[in-house]
């Protein structure tokens, strides 16, 4: 779906189908040229009760020639009092879902009643909303709106910029999401991230990676075929002097059987979205180039597979990460945080000082506890949280902070190494958080667990079902609001 703005009366716009938001305590009286050219028929739409503008509702009715677009859609916006930002973001996904279905080609809005918030946030809901992952399957006749036009007398340039490249990198991420594991293996993952524009790229082969002392990261991988790729992204703005990055670390499992603690079939198929955490990353570090903020970035993707084999890991294990810790491994479906371990002892190897995010899914027990719904967030740098939740208000990816107390190294204590790898069902959520921060030591650290929010199975206003794209705009606001 194209994008563009125009300065245009309403009326006069030839489109297919002309998006009007409404809200609840307003009716149309912010559209009495409309409605007065119309005969008064969408006022008494609304009078009647036919339409009640409650949040996520649509109303489509024709013109039929009194006006220039072909037909109109009443999206509703609920009561402007209790207008937000995500409310908004999700009625333009709500409004957009509806006119493609319609068969609606080329498309308008009006932002007469959206200055109070963000009128971008509209047009983001709509332009998340009509992503497709199709590359595998022959989809016959299927509707797609062509154009969005947003009539504003406004400069949009800037705006239209930033909208274009977020949303491409979200697509891109739940596209390597999406992908099946048979397709997306670490040396695809590598690849993908070869074709960025703009950025350095090395990719760490295992013998490398050996010899760096990352042995928690090549335990997981030892069961599979796939070889390791330890990948390394460096994005330095044009001009910028050499400074301390911003280190963005995704955790990159491409498959996760559990390995020899098997996790069950039903639902593993899944398990190719335990790569979401690196798609972030590569999805932010790919727009922030494209758009060439200036913030110095490193990413770090820990790429590989989890799977059992005859020389698989196995329970009982132990082994030496890149900080010279040694772990137990108590329980090989707890995976992501070995890698996440040597990644982050890279991050304060080779980019000390460097404040450090690292995205995940990492924890079954984050979905138990916070549902579909938020990210769960640890760290021990508040001004770090304090900025990403910023960015969580700004984008509607909400966080909310889990404790780590220093009570909590007990569940993790290891009578024959530093630490063992899970403490257990207790805590769970944060007890993995915990394990992480013994790795960030003193370096400014934050942890995002997506597994709750990186899939959904149902399809919401502005994310079809599958791979969510969680974790792009997050990280991209964050940045943002960084060269300020």
């Amino acid at each position: 779906m194209k994008i563009a703005a125009r300065d245009a009366r309403e009326a006069d716009f030839a489109c297919d189908a002309l998006i009007l938001p409404v809200f609840e305590d307003e009716g149309m009286n912010p559209y009495m040229d409309i409605d007065r050219a119309l005969d008064g028929l969408p006022s008494k739409i609304m009078a009647e009760g036919e339409f009640s503008a409650k949040q996520g509702r649509v109303f489509h009715l024709h013109t039929y020639g009194k006006i220039k677009p072909g037909r109109l859609l009443l999206a509703g916006l609920g009561k402007k009092a209790e207008s937000t930002r995500e409310r908004i973001r999700r009625s333009g996904g709500k409004a957009a879902s509806y006119l493609r279905e319609t068969g609606a080609k080329l498309t308008g809005l009006s932002i007469r009643t959206l200055s109070a918030l963000p009128p971008e946030d509209f047009v983001e809901g709509a332009m998340l909303s009509q992503y497709r992952f199709g590359a595998y399957k022959k989809r016959e006749d299927e509707k797609e709106i062509e154009s969005l036009t947003v009539l504003s007398g406004e400069d949009w340039k800037a705006r239209l910029r930033w909208l274009v490249e977020v949303e491409a990198a979200s697509r891109f991420a739940r596209d390597l999401v999406n992908t099946p594991a048979n397709d997306m293996t670490p040396t695809a993952l590598a690849e993908a991230a070869l074709k960025l524009r703009k950025v350095k790229v090395k990719v760490i082969e295992r013998r490398e990676a050996e010899k760096l002392g990352m042995g928690a990261y090549l335990s997981v991988a030892k069961g599979s075929s796939q070889p390791p790729k330890f990948i390394v992204i460096s994005y330095e703005p044009r001009g910028a002097a050499s400074g301390r990055p911003t280190v963005l670390i995704g955790k990159s499992i491409t498959f996760d059987s559990g390995g020899i603690s098997l996790k069950p079939s039903e639902g593993m198929e899944k398990m190719k979205y335990d790569m979401a955490g690196g798609a972030a990353v590569l999805g932010a570090i790919r727009a922030a180039s494209a758009l060439e903020l200036p913030v110095s970035i490193a990413g770090l993707l820990p790429a590989c597979e989890n799977l059992p084999g005859g020389s698989a890991s196995k329970p009982g294990d132990i082994v030496r990460t890149i900080t010279g810790k040694t772990v137990e491994i108590v329980n090989t479906d707890a995976e992501g945080r070995l890698a996440l371990a040597d990644a982050i002892g890279y991050a304060r190897r080779f980019f000390p000082g460097s404040a450090i995010i690292d995205v995940a899914t990492l924890t079954g027990a984050c979905s138990i506890a916070l549902g579909e719904e938020a990210i769960a967030m640890m760290g021990n740098s508040e001004d770090l949280m304090s900025g990403i939740r910023a960015a969580s208000g700004q984008t509607g990816e909400r966080v909310w902070q889990m404790p780590l107390y220093d009570e909590y190294k007990d569940y993790i204590d290891s009578e024959a190494a530093d630490l063992k790898n899970s403490g257990g069902r207790s805590g769970s959520l944060v007890t993995a958080g915990y394990f992480l921060k013994e790795f960030a030591d003193a370096a400014p650290w934050v942890h995002l667990d997506i597994a709750g929010t990186a899939w959904t199975d149902k399809d919401k206003p502005y994310l079809p079902k599958g791979a969510t794209g969680i974790g792009v705009r997050l990280l991209l606001a964050y940045l943002k609001n960084l060269k300020g």
